[in-house]
């Protein structure tokens, strides 16, 4: 009696707990397990793609509207004679100013007079985004539950800086160079996209559904 107790204790000991499971490099008989459950993965993924098209569905992310500003530093005009490198770090400073009356709180303002029940603290809160600054299109994003608000406050961004540039480069009170010019180009769509698709739902469903899929058949199947 005594002897199998010491038996199965020294047999319990011996087994491998689930850390060295998933810690341990895998094993041929692991991997063609794996391998055999391919039903089980393939349902899990379904299960997965269609958990992650409910979430979706429930909680859609917001719409994404874009206007486009072209900003245009006419650099034959204002350093007709200077080295490349010299204009590289003029597009740098002036890029730089720009940006910052992009984010100023007058242009701000103005948009959020332009759009009904919009707030200062909701526009810096991650609502408006810029990408692309430098020479040539300036791309103006607004992010909304509402398509038509993300809409207006996309064009109201991009009118509101291209108005506040041209004030500053008449006024030359910013520092500006007198030859830059900002023309909004193209305006947000009436009906913009969603900041993700379905299909970025879809697919990450069926992939944390494959993983814990494969966890699963591990564990189950050379539980300790």
């Amino acid at each position: 009696m005594g002897g199998d107790v010491k038996r199965r204790s020294t047999m319990e000991r011996a087994r491998p707990g689930y850390m060295h499971l998933i810690l341990a490099p895998p094993e041929a008989d692991e991997l063609i397990g794996l391998l055999r459950a391919w039903r089980f993965w393939l349902l899990g993924g379904v299960i997965g793609a269609l958990l992650g098209a409910a979430v979706y569905a429930s909680s859609p992310p917001p719409f994404r509207a874009g206007a486009t500003v072209n900003v245009d530093f006419h650099l034959e005009q204002a350093w007709p004679e200077n080295t490349d490198r010299e204009q590289f770090y003029y597009l740098e400073r002036e890029t730089r100013k720009l940006v910052e009356i992009a984010m100023s709180d007058a242009t701000m303002g103005d948009v959020a007079n332009a759009v009904p029940g919009a707030t200062l603290g909701e526009l810096r809160a991650g609502k408006l985004q810029l990408s692309q600054p430098g020479s040539g299109g300036w791309h103006f994003y607004a992010d909304d539950h509402d398509s038509e608000r993300a809409a207006l406050l996309a064009n109201a961004w991009a009118r509101a800086f291209s108005d506040e540039v041209e004030q500053e480069v008449i006024a030359a009170a910013g520092g500006l160079e007198p030859f830059i010019t900002a023309e909004v180009v193209r305006a947000a769509a009436i009906l913009p996209g969603r900041t993700h698709s379905a299909g970025i739902y879809i697919l990450v469903g069926a992939g944390i559904a494959l993983t814990l899929s494969a966890l699963g058949i591990l564990l189950v199947r050379f539980r300790p």
